[in-house]
């Protein structure tokens, strides 16, 4: 009998970033020099102080072991320091903080601890692709809230009809937000609260992004500052994007309590959590924050920004200044989709962008670029704009 996929398989979009990466595959088999904006993924390495504490941690006998379900205890204190800190909010290190295996394992297994067949998942799109698929597996029904630039890509949550509201169990937040940029100020998080507290869901603040930021204005805020957020959300913060550590899997979620422990339950099930060696190279990069290193790490994103956006705006492309992440939102020349604006760059000028379809059908019309490419490509993808024909 031929192998069937399940059928939840099915329900999941297609997943158009591997048509773009088949088509860069085949660019750089055809010798082309492409300048790749696609990955979100940092360029630079992990700084040395992070380094050394891990190889000092992975020659202790006690991190061969599996580890502690929720987190070292060490880890999680320092985790709710850094909170403490960077936000002004007190965490419980024992009740209100989890480790994670990277936040992406926590937002894929946070449905099948909050949703129950049939209950509404709220989905931001353009989004991550990860909140619609988990959503999905979970059995859950998802509705999108579309994020728009008149309304600084934030969702219209009062335009979400009260029949959904009352099915909902889960709703998705992403500030800074990943593919546009954008930024939430604490009135947006108000209202989520007091909507979540009014309609019995729960709230995820996916945070990976708040301390990549370009100026100390515009430092993000957290769900967490709001009164009351501890009652219904939870917010989860990876350190990735921060210190350059995607391949170290490995962050944290902290705030409501008997969410945090039903996501515990469902991993207890499922993985063995993060390897200790891990965690103790993610207590010094915390500890580590306000090192130069880390400031230089921000830097180095905002220097490329700035080369970046101008050029594309001079050349058929409408831009605005990204206030955090490392990702430019860009809208695509008049008349082109974003499929459309994502082929023509790489088959005319070899350079890589993902269409802003593929995180949803409200980022139709619009291309992510990655700032994870040094200057001088960035640079050199300007001859190669300026050839390129838009009408």
């Amino acid at each position: 009998m031929p192998f069937q996929r399940t059928a939840r398989l099915d329900l999941l979009p297609p997943y158009l970033f591997i048509d773009i990466d088949r088509k860069k595959r085949a660019a750089l088999a055809a010798g082309k020099d492409v300048i790749d904006f696609g990955v979100g993924d940092p360029d630079r390495p992990t700084p040395k102080f992070i380094i050394d504490r891990m190889a000092e941690a992975i020659y202790d006998p006690k991190n061969h072991r599996y580890p502690f379900d929720t987190g070292v205890p060490e880890y999680r204190e320092v985790a709710a320091a850094f909170f403490k800190k960077r936000f002004g909010v007190a965490i419980d290190p024992q009740k209100e903080i989890i480790a994670l295996i990277g936040s992406k394992e926590g937002l894929g297994h946070l449905p099948l601890a909050v949703i129950n067949p049939g209950q509404v998942g709220l989905i931001p799109t353009p989004g991550y692709p990860v909140y619609n698929a988990a959503t999905l597996f979970a059995g859950g029904v998802p509705y999108e809230m579309p994020l728009c630039n008149e309304r600084g890509f934030l969702p219209d949550i009062e335009a979400i009809p009260a029949g959904v509201l009352d099915k909902t169990a889960l709703m998705f937040l992403n500030y800074p937000n990943n593919p546009t940029g954008a930024v939430a100020p604490l009135e947006f998080y108000e209202k989520c609260v007091r909507l979540s507290k009014k309609h019995d869901f729960v709230i995820c603040s996916d945070a990976p992004y708040t301390e990549t930021y370009f100026d100390d204005a515009d430092r993000p805020h957290s769900i967490m500052e709001i009164p009351g957020a501890k009652d219904v959300a939870i917010e989860m913060h990876s350190l990735s994007k921060t210190f350059n550590m995607t391949g170290w899997r490995v962050a944290f979620a902290v705030g409501q309590p008997d969410v945090l422990a039903a996501l515990a339950k469902v991993k207890g099930n499922v993985d063995s959590g993060v390897f200790g060696a891990v965690q103790h190279a993610a207590i010094a990069a915390l500890q580590g924050v306000e090192r130069p290193e880390v400031a230089e790490i921000r830097q180095i994103y905002k220097e490329r920004r700035d080369l970046l956006v101008p050029m594309l705006n001079k050349y058929g492309f409408r831009v605005e200044l990204p206030r955090a992440t490392f990702f430019v939102w860009a809208r695509c020349p008049e008349g082109y989709s974003s499929m459309d604006c994502s082929t023509k760059l790489l088959e005319e000028a070899a350079i890589v962008a993902i269409p802003g379809i593929g995180f949803g059908k409200h980022g139709d019309g619009y291309v992510r670029f990655a700032l994870t490419v040094e200057r001088d490509r960035i640079a050199s993808a300007e001859s190669r704009l300026a050839k390129l024909k838009w009408s």
